[in-house]
């Protein structure tokens, strides 16, 4: 399938609730071969869900087409690493220092019908490079099992394996996966 290319334009936060039938649709696809329903259904609303403080920081992003919402994805320079509005290990406080501190790439959803297509890596690539213009060098993500893949393709590399408890009692696997430009220059430097 030939790759869809669309303008990327930050969210609004009049789109929350459009944002979120996205990601709860995209999870339960795409995210089905990976995790039981339990998992899946204990994950949307606090794990897979719209952050409104990356909206309102500016750093999240979406894909439309024809008007219609198809893809989002962001970073941000706080230190929650994942999780919707109703997540209960939030850090938004105080911001990271660039220098010393990875950005974060959070929170990637893609229509069904609309994966597979290189809008996921478009996202990927605006992100770091939002981030890169911000002073980042070094990025982190926590990423599901079906998106272990797509950032692996791009440079991540799994640096933790973790089991986040859910509030239905269940446990959703996640890998912790971080880019380092600085220590990819070196390596590509003869």
């Amino acid at each position: 399938m030939k790759p869809f290319h669309a303008p990327i334009r930050p969210a609004r936060i009049d789109e929350v609730q459009v944002l979120n039938s996205l990601i709860t649709h995209s999870t339960r696809i795409l995210q089905a071969p990976y995790y039981t329903d339990r998992q899946l259904e204990g994950a949307i609303g606090t794990v897979f869900g719209a952050d409104s403080q990356l909206i309102m920081d500016g750093t999240y992003y979406v894909v439309e087409n024809e008007g219609f919402i198809v893809a989002c994805g962001g970073w941000s320079a706080r230190k929650t690493l994942f999780g919707s509005d109703h997540a209960t290990h939030r850090e938004d406080g105080e911001w990271m220092d660039p220098l010393t501190e990875a950005a974060r790439i959070r929170a990637f959803f893609v229509h069904p019908d609309w994966a597979r297509m290189g809008i996921g890596a478009q996202l990927l690539a605006w992100c770091e490079l939002k981030a890169f213009e911000a002073g980042f060098r070094r990025f982190s993500l926590g990423a599901t099992l079906a998106g272990v893949p797509l950032y692996a393709r791009y440079g991540y590399q799994e640096t933790e394996k973790i089991r986040v408890p859910l509030p239905n009692g269940e446990e959703l696997p996640v890998v912790l996966m971080e880019k380092n430009l600085i220590r990819e220059a070196v390596t590509l430097t003869p």
